[in-house]
């Protein structure tokens, strides 16, 4: 008889995460939040309503200190955050340690303040997106275009084009559908706009809003280009250094962070294995909110390319109800 595998499961860390948040609300006296998503997850709009659930217990002044990490995601999803945020807070400081880059940098831009750490960066925001007549790679997964990519393909035609060559177009279609031009183009127009929107919510100058969205949607020559202090400070973004002792204790909350979403894989053979990372977390005190895969995966051999199983991925919350954790699934659909 075969042997039944025990899916591994990451560890909850909740009584070490609220030790550091009580150690930073005694330096910060002001509310304090975080929103934390690891590498492997993104910004999306059903974020929103965690935060919902967190803000609408633990709103007890007119300042919020937010601490965010991210890689990027849902620039809808930002701009929906930054609203929210706003209806509860008249002034949003954002502390900024390490990562906070693409959507990631579109949602700080909606604080009065960002304050940076040594290791902190933020990053250009030109759109990418993955549209359903995308290319595929070598694993038969959609790939993401951006239309800085698009442009400078374009562009790198023109500057060197010989009396003979014909339109770029009719060699690119074959292997970039019309389509995908189209929805970069509309998503670059849609991400300008956003920024714009989100500066707005504390900027009075429209002007150096929009300036500020252009120059970071289209100024940079890679998505990823790290924007440090010093690099953020000359495009006018309000930005001041984040203090070594604040700048430590979340530091030491990305590592316990980092730990809740360490790699829970569980392989059944060699096309099947089960899921069950931690993605996300929005935390503040006596409170935390989490987003956890947990699903099994099979490799379909003639498609190449892993299915989803037995899906029972959720956020989850931990509780603190006088001197017990209480946890139980939240359901957002």
């Amino acid at each position: 008889m075969k042997k039944k595998i025990t899916p591994k499961k990451p560890p909850i860390l909740f009584d070490k995460t609220q030790k550091v948040i009580a150690t930073i609300n005694q330096v910060i006296p002001e509310d304090f939040l975080t929103y934390w998503v690891s590498s492997n997850s993104e910004i999306s709009d059903e974020d929103v309503i965690a935060f919902y659930e967190i803000l609408k217990k633990n709103r007890n002044s007119e300042t919020l200190y937010l601490y965010v990490k991210s890689d990027g995601g849902s620039g809808e999803g930002a701009l929906r955050i930054v609203n929210l945020l706003r209806k509860f807070y008249k002034k949003i400081i954002a502390l900024v340690p390490t990562d906070c880059a693409s959507a990631a940098t579109m949602l700080v831009l909606g604080a009065n303040q960002i304050m940076m750490g040594p290791l902190a960066y933020l990053s250009a925001i030109d759109t990418s997106l993955t549209h359903d007549l995308s290319p595929s790679d070598q694993y038969n997964e959609l790939v993401s275009v951006s239309q800085n990519e698009l442009s400078r393909v374009i562009n790198l035609w023109n500057s060197q084009k010989q009396k003979k060559d014909v339109n770029p177009y009719a060699n690119l279609y074959p292997f970039i559908h019309p389509l995908v031009f189209g929805a970069v183009d509309r998503a670059t127009s849609l991400s300008i706009k956003i920024t714009t929107e989100i500066l707005a919510y504390h900027m009075t100058d429209i002007e150096q809003a929009v300036k500020i969205s252009h120059h970071l949607n289209n100024d940079y020559p890679s998505h990823s280009y790290p924007i440090t202090f010093k690099e953020a400070q000359k495009i006018g973004l309000n930005v001041t250094d984040l203090s070594q002792e604040i700048n430590d204790l979340l530091l030491e909350l990305n590592g316990l962070y980092s730990e809740m979403a360490q790699l829970a894989y569980t392989d059944y053979d060699e096309l099947n294995y089960h899921d069950n990372e931690i993605l996300k977390v929005i935390e503040a005190t006596n409170e935390q909110l989490y987003y956890q895969k947990d699903k099994d995966w099979h490799y379909r051999k003639k498609e190449r390319r892993w299915t989803p199983m037995n899906d029972n991925s959720s956020w989850r919350k931990n509780e603190q109800v006088k001197d017990k954790v209480v946890t139980r699934k939240f359901y957002i659909r």
